[in-house]
């Protein structure tokens, strides 16, 4: 906020209200090492308005922006066009203003509109029904390892190791308070550990998640895995960090997973310095009680006429806590808004076309990138994204090509820090925003570091 209208007595008021001493007394669980101890060294402590945003703006230039360089980075957050008439239709007032929709007589199109996206997203997913949105893919894949965890009433998780690092560092965190044992591996660029994860799910098993395209961009088949997980009678979740994906590929219901998750940022919603995202969660329906968040559904009023209500609300706000699936408190309702819009767009059609676009483009960038001597392609199969392993450590690649105003892409030893087998993995995100122009920069810029 801009200005804080509080005075000293109203503070003082407010801590007598709660029972506080003092404002400090209410960041008493916060570690000290983690604290302010006094101002922040090199800010001046009067400055005006103007001053602090010429200051901020000029901090802000020293950021490489993702519009104005060639841009590779992907792994689970990608830059793709969004249509203007996205941002300009979810700030409309109705849509930019609404709440829950708790009486459906007063929110008849915030309804609807999360109707058609639990539709669009159960039909992209290939799953009998998806709820009204999540926070994030993050977190929504931790609330599949835990309606896992219900429906079969057992406490194991196998984790793939091509699983966003992110994605399984969230399902630790979480499964330290809720008991569950979650076991993950380190990834290996030879290949999926697909084959291990079906010959180890056991009669102990809740759930195996993987990840599809996984964190290298490999695409696999994952009916097999499905059909061991049925046997064993564990569920199969499949994560999706690019959804566009899907326009070209298999979707994960079709080929038997019995969640699917997501993060459907690719669509609609922009980088945004890292958020707020859009989670995507899908079940097949016998599993729907234990699917968390809400579900919009369609109904026929007093009068005949079609009208949308809150058929399902399994969070602790709706409902008592000990009742609940999930104490999730919002559907990220205008990410979803902006996703559906942008889906609304392009149509099946256009999302196939989309999806095809941006394959062969990545398939073009690889042909160039290999031309380049010591570089060689890791993951055989991708669908817009794909790992490179370099002759040498990426990190510092990665580093000297931002030098080179390159955008290059994302190290594997950023987010498997300590892990040598992987230090010289560089993946490489290529959607329709990309230019040969592009790529060209990226090559040339590669062979001379390289160099």
């Amino acid at each position: 906020m801009r200005y804080l209208p509080l005075t000293d007595t109203d503070r003082a008021e407010m801590l007598a209200t709660i029972g506080a001493p003092s404002i400090d007394a209410l960041f008493a669980e916060v570690p000290a090492e983690a604290r302010l101890d006094g101002l922040i060294a090199g800010l001046a402590h009067h400055q005006s308005e103007m001053a602090v945003e010429r200051h901020f703006s000029h901090l802000a230039r020293r950021n490489m922006a993702a519009a104005h360089h060639p841009f590779f980075l992907g792994c689970g957050a990608y830059k793709h066009h969004i249509p203007a008439s996205v941002d300009h239709l979810i700030q409309r007032g109705e849509f930019l203003t609404a709440y829950t929709p708790y009486q459906p007589e007063i929110a008849q199109g915030t309804l609807q509109v999360l109707f058609e996206f639990q539709t669009q997203v159960a039909r992209l997913f290939g799953c009998a029904v998806a709820n009204a949105s999540m926070y994030d893919g993050s977190t929504a894949c931790w609330e599949a390892i835990s309606m896992a965890a219900r429906i079969t009433r057992r406490k194991s998780v196998l984790l793939s190791a091509g699983l966003h690092p992110h994605y399984v560092s969230v399902a630790q965190t979480m499964a330290r308070f809720t008991g569950d044992v979650v076991e993950s591996a380190v990834p290996d660029l030879a290949g999926s550990d697909w084959a291990d994860l079906a010959a180890r799910v056991g009669p102990e098993t809740s759930a195996v998640v993987v990840q599809y395209p996984d964190i290298f961009g490999q695409v696999e088949d994952m009916e097999a895995l499905a059909s061991a997980c049925q046997a064993a009678g564990a569920l199969l979740i499949a994560v999706v960090t690019e959804p566009v994906a899907l326009g070209a590929i298999k979707s994960p219901g079709e080929m038997g997973a019995d969640i699917v998750v997501g993060e459907g940022q690719s669509l609609g919603v922009g980088l945004q310095f890292g958020g707020p995202y859009v989670g995507l969660f899908a079940c097949r329906e016998k599993f729907v009680r234990q699917m968390p968040g809400r579900l919009c559904g369609q109904t026929v009023d007093a009068s005949g006429k079609r009208g949308f209500v809150l058929t399902l609300s399994t969070r602790e706000q709706h409902i008592r806590r000990e009742k609940a699936t999930s104490n999730i408190c919002t559907n990220a309702g205008l990410c979803a808004l902006a996703f559906s819009i942008h889906m609304t767009l392009l149509g099946e059609a256009g999302l196939r076309q989309l999806a095809l676009v941006n394959h062969t483009k990545a398939r073009r960038a690889a042909a160039r990138l290999t031309q380049i001597n010591g570089v060689a392609l890791a993951t055989p199969s991708f669908f817009n994204e794909f790992t490179l392993s370099l002759p040498v450590e990426a990190r510092p690649v990665v580093r000297a090509l931002a030098e080179r105003q390159v955008l290059g892409g994302v190290s594997l030893g950023r987010l498997y820090p300590g892990i040598n087998a992987l230090e010289n993995g560089l993946v490489v995100a290529v959607t329709e925003v990309v230019s040969d122009d592009d790529v060209e920069a990226l090559a040339t810029a590669l062979e001379g570091v390289l160099a």
